[in-house]
Parts: C-alpha cells; sequence; structure tokens
C-alpha cells in the first residue's frame, strides 16, 4: 500500500450498528498509515460516538442522529456541515440509500464505496464486497489494502483513561474467583442464546465470578438471569457502564461469552478470550472474532440455519432450534479450553 504524506482531508461513513462501528476502526488506522499528515473524521450515529471519541486516530466527528431524527432538514444538515468542512476523500463502508446520497451530494472528488452499496455509481473508487471475508477484510479493499495473508487481522485501539480503569476496578471482586463477563443480549431475538440461565449456573458452580454486561436495551434481561443470585457470585453492569467502560472491565476480566454481538469486538480489542456464541447466524458471514484467544460455537447441521443475516424478532419457523440445542456445556468448555490455552502462552 502506497505511503502518500499529503494533508488530506477525509470522512469516513459509518452509521450502522456498534459492532459495525467498532469493525471499522482497522480501517481508520490504515488511512492513518497511508495519511500521516492528513486529517481524519467520522460521520456516526451517536449510539457509537465513544468508538470513535476515544480511537487515537480519528481527529473528529460529525454526528447524524438517523434513527431518531428522519427529516430532510436533519439530512441537509449533515450535508452541509460536509460541504463546509472541505474534506478531500471520503470513505463508506456503510452502502445504504441514504450514506450513498451523502457521498454524492457531499462535494468530495474522491469517494470510495463497495460495489454492492445502494447507489453505487456515486463512488469512483469501488471495491468488490465479498460475503465470504472477514468485514475488516471487506473494508479495507476500500483503500486497496494488499490482502493475501493474515496482515487484515488489525486490531481495534482504544485509549482508556486512567479514571475509567479506577472506577472499573470498583466493581471487580476481593476473592480470587477468575471473573467472567457474559453478554446475554442482542438487538436480535435470534442471535440471543436462551440457555445462559444454565451457562450462569454452571460458571458459579465452578466457582467463577459473573458480571452481567449490556446496554439499557439488556436490563430487564440480564435482571431476570440475576435473580437469586447474589453479589459475592454475580452482578449485573447492564445500562450501566459506557461503551469505554465496557471494553476497560472486559481489559479485566478472564474471559467473555456473548452472543454475536458488539461485545465479541470489543473483547478484541484487549486480548481477552472471547467465546462467540452463534444462533441464527454463521461466523461465514465475517463477524466471527479473531483473536488469539477466541473461539465461536454453533449448533449447526439446521435446513433452517442461516435464517437472516442479522437475525429476527423472532423465529421464523417457530422452534428456535438453533439456540435451544446449543449445549451449555459445549459453552463452557470452551471457555476454559480457551483460559488454559492463555495461561500456558504466559
Amino acid at each position: 500500500m502506497e505511503i502518500l504524506n499529503r494533508g488530506e482531508k477525509i470522512l469516513v461513513i459509518q452509521t450502522a450498528f456498534l459492532g459495525d462501528a467498532i469493525l471499522t476502526l482497522p480501517l481508520i488506522r490504515k488511512l492513518k498509515d497511508s495519511f500521516p499528515d492528513g486529517v481524519i473524521d467520522v460521520l456516526t450515529i451517536p449510539q457509537s460516538k465513544q468508538i470513535f471519541e476515544n480511537s487515537p486516530y480519528v481527529n473528529d466527528l460529525i454526528l447524524y442522529d438517523k434513527r431518531r431524527d428522519k427529516s430532510l432538514k436533519a439530512f441537509f444538515r449533515v450535508v452541509k456541515e460536509i460541504r463546509n468542512r472541505k474534506y478531500t476523500r471520503l470513505y463508506s463502508p456503510h452502502r445504504s440509500f441514504r450514506s450513498s446520497l451523502i457521498a454524492l451530494m457531499s462535494g468530495i472528488q474522491f469517494r470510495s464505496g463497495f460495489d454492492k452499496a445502494v447507489m453505487s455509481f456515486v463512488y469512483n473508487y469501488r471495491a468488490e464486497y465479498n460475503n465470504a471475508v472477514h468485514e475488516v477484510q471487506r473494508n479495507l479493499r476500500l483503500i486497496g489494502f494488499d490482502e493475501k495473508d493474515d496482515s487484515w487481522k488489525i486490531f481495534p485501539e482504544f485509549v482508556i483513561e486512567e479514571k475509567v480503569l479506577v472506577k472499573i476496578k470498583s466493581f471487580l471482586p476481593s476473592s480470587e474467583k477468575k471473573v467472567i463477563c457474559l453478554a446475554p443480549g442482542s438487538v436480535w431475538y435470534t442471535k440471543r442464546y436462551p440457555r445462559f440461565d444454565e451457562v450462569i449456573k454452571k460458571l458459579i458452580e465452578d466457582n467463577y465470578f459473573v458480571i452481567l454486561i449490556g446496554g439499557s436495551e439488556d436490563v430487564s434481561l440480564c435482571e431476570s438471569l440475576s435473580e437469586g443470585y447474589v453479589e459475592t457470585d454475580l452482578i449485573s453492569l447492564a445500562g450501566k457502564l459506557t461503551v469505554v467502560e465496557s471494553v476497560a472491565l472486559l481489559m479485566n476480566c478472564d474471559a467473555l461469552i456473548s452472543n454475536d454481538s458488539a461485545p465479541v469486538h470489543m473483547a478484541m480489542a484487549t486480548d481477552t478470550p472471547v467465546v462467540d456464541v452463534y444462533c441464527s447466524t454463521i461466523p461465514d458471514f465475517g463477524f466471527y472474532p479473531y483473536s488469539r484467544f477466541s473461539s465461536v460455537v454453533s449448533y449447526d447441521g439446521l435446513e433452517c440455519k442461516p435464517c437472516g443475516i442479522h437475525g429476527h424478532k423472532s423465529c421464523p419457523i417457530k422452534t428456535f432450534d438453533c439456540g435451544h440445542l446449543l449445549d451449555p456445556d459445549i459453552i463452557i468448555h470452551e471457555m476454559e479450553r480457551l483460559l488454559i490455552q492463555k495461561q500456558k502462552s504466559n
């Protein structure tokens, strides 16, 4: 990849889910490598603000609350701000109609997007969107990155302030128990493993300390899973931590067990062992963890699986076998295997 020293002004458009935002960070890092004197800003949604605010490679943000304010006024406000900043390059991992329309109206001369983006003709550099590779690989194609080997496996980076680490340590047990974080939530019902209550029970029986994590939308789920347990065995921090605080927590725990969702990518950033639990989706969609101590578990062999790239609000055939038939013991076994593997590597 050619290294250029020009002082480019670069805009990256990423207004998708939190996990997608995290997986955009390797692209931003390589952009900084290519344009070390350049300015890199990101157009994103408020929910992903902290992801990019705490990246060492991002200069500034343009926030677009597209989910709450869908008005034309809000759209044109964003376009006007982009045009006023006079960017020289635009990269859009996001493939939606709205992102392409923003790119078209941005006034930016160089625009890079995917060939499968809606209105892909607005981009004067179109990268192949390959469903068969990891999302990070796909994003790096926007800058012509050579992915012949594993050099694409770039990990997301966050700047964590000391005061955040101090706060997180106050939640950790004073005992010598190993700390296991568990993220049971997801936007999609069919991505939520339905037997996490059994996993929690087994973890506590095996003398692990369990911390439940998630956003405000996961509070009720985590509260129901924590019923009947004392604080010396389990606590729920769902809805109580910011994104960066969640990353800091993962830095200080022994392992994470999570659905196919954003916490998996946070754990990758911290090199924390992570077991990624797949229900209706599959790793082949390109969102699996690729850190040293990571594993995926899934109940395969079902004709109905996968039933969609994002999952569904309910099981389309009303059985949810992809979740119910996955044995909790398999998840525990994988977690313990990763703990042993990391211990041997130290």
